[in-house]
């Protein structure tokens, strides 16, 4: 049996000790700093001319699908974009990242890979006996590539403490030595339902980390579709360092669509939850009269168990027009080839989605998170996609969906913040240069 992941207390990280955090205590009493103003309001030090060549460090924990690591390079793109000189080096503990392209001035630290076994719950992937000491090995790691490194600029993914506070030892670290390291927090645009993203903050002290270690906070979303600051009640303190940056769009290229049956993409992400879509869509293609042809690529997922792929092959791969690919890294051409998308609601398929303007099913997953349902509740209310309720997955339910996805249509859709690239690359320029201007 696999050895779970304990998830321990803030402070018990820090204080190696059980003691219940005070209520009283403030937050830089609870991880062991020397009492003071928070990080918002400490004298800022007189402010240095904007480095050419930055050294910037992305954490991403990394524990089921290939979101966050898509995410993570996108955002390393960028910035080389922007700094042509700079130093980045990627934190990540995704199965994945020798697969994908690494940009040039890029490199990356490779951590024990953890799996999610339930919302707040994680376990090692692949050395389930030693749970323990892949948690001390991460720790070690991190904090080692971290303070060895010395970023001008750190960017930490979704979670403040890092998985199961694995984090917390780092941050620190650099406040005790004294680093110049701008620390910046990115969200994607939802969590989870709002009640249980509010208590799950509150019980891991994402909040009191935030006022203690970071000095902004990224949304990569659009304030209109989804209010992070309000449905997770952000403090004051919180809210005020708060940017919303926008959904980060990605890279397109034009339609290169030959003659013959409309395209259709069916794409599972990294494919551990994305089974069921993939069997409903295949037996309702199955189904249509020989006289409806369409041309389908089905891209399983690097994480789709090999016991499903086989079962799929074997009941699906007489089927003719239709492609099957386990995996591929960028698929741009998929996108901008095809008419149609049936997907998952995972936010970088969203917003590859929204970056080709394509019409798409979106079957989201429910659980353990519910963030893709209510992503694809929010974006089809407003006309940008079309959806099927999890209850609602059948073979008949997802075809039908796409047969109509065919038909020309006339509704506009309201513009959507797309935007979130220039908007990262205007804090990481403030950031990084607090004398320049702000721009709009």
């Amino acid at each position: 049996m696999s050895a779970t992941l304990k998830v321990p207390r803030a402070i018990d990280l820090l204080n190696g000790s059980q003691t219940t955090a005070l209520p009283h205590l403030t937050s830089a009493a609870r991880f062991g700093i020397e009492a003071g103003p928070s990080k918002s309001l400490r004298p800022r030090r007189a402010p240095k001319q904007q480095p050419l060549t930055p050294k910037v460090l992305l954490y991403s924990h990394d524990t089921f699908g290939l979101g966050n690591i898509r995410r993570t390079l996108l955002l390393a793109q960028e910035l080389r974009e922007q700094y042509s000189g700079a130093a980045i080096l990627i934190v990540t503990g995704s199965p994945m990242i020798h697969a994908f392209r690494i940009p040039d001035g890029v490199d990356y630290v490779k951590l024990p890979c953890l799996d999610r076994t339930d919302a707040e719950c994680y376990q090692p992937r692949f050395l389930g006996t030693c749970a323990d000491e892949i948690r001390q090995t991460r720790n070690a790691i991190l904090q080692n590539a971290v303070l060895g490194f010395d970023p001008d600029l750190m960017i930490v993914d979704k979670r403040a403490g890092g998985v199961d506070g694995e984090l917390l030892p780092t941050l620190q670290a650099l406040r005790a030595r004294g680093a110049k390291t701008k620390i910046v927090l990115g969200l994607r645009d939802i969590l989870d339902d709002a009640a249980r993203t509010r208590r799950t903050l509150r019980e891991n002290h994402s909040f009191e980390i935030i006022e203690c270690f970071y000095d902004e906070v990224w949304v990569y979303g659009s304030k209109a579709i989804f209010d992070t600051v309000k449905e997770y009640e952000f403090p004051r303190a919180v809210a005020a360092i708060t940017h919303f940056c926008g959904y980060l769009k990605r890279p397109t290229e034009s339609a290169s669509r030959p003659d013959g049956a409309p395209r259709v993409l069916v794409t599972a992400g990294g494919g551990g939850d994305g089974g069921p879509m993939t069997e409903a869509y295949l037996e309702g293609l199955a189904s249509l009269p020989r006289s409806t042809a369409l041309q389908t690529t089905v891209v399983f997922g690097p994480q789709m168990p090999e016991t499903n792929r086989r079962e799929l092959l074997e009941r699906f791969g007489y089927l003719a027009d239709v492609t099957f690919l386990d995996f591929e890294p960028e698929l741009t051409k998929r996108y901008a080839d095809s008419e149609v998308v049936v997907s998952l609601a995972g936010y970088n398929t969203v917003c590859e989605l929204l970056s080709f303007a394509r019409r798409a099913i979106l079957v989201p997953r429910a659980e353990p998170v519910s963030e893709q349902l209510i992503r694809a509740r929010l974006l089809t209310a407003r006309g940008y996609f079309e959806m099927l309720e999890p209850q609602e997955l059948t073979p008949s339910n997802l075809i039908t969906k796409v047969l109509n996805a065919m038909k020309p249509t006339l509704m506009a859709v309201p513009s959507l913040d797309l935007d979130g690239l220039p908007g990262v690359r205007r804090r990481v320029a403030q950031l990084l240069n607090p004398e320049a201007p702000e721009a709009a």
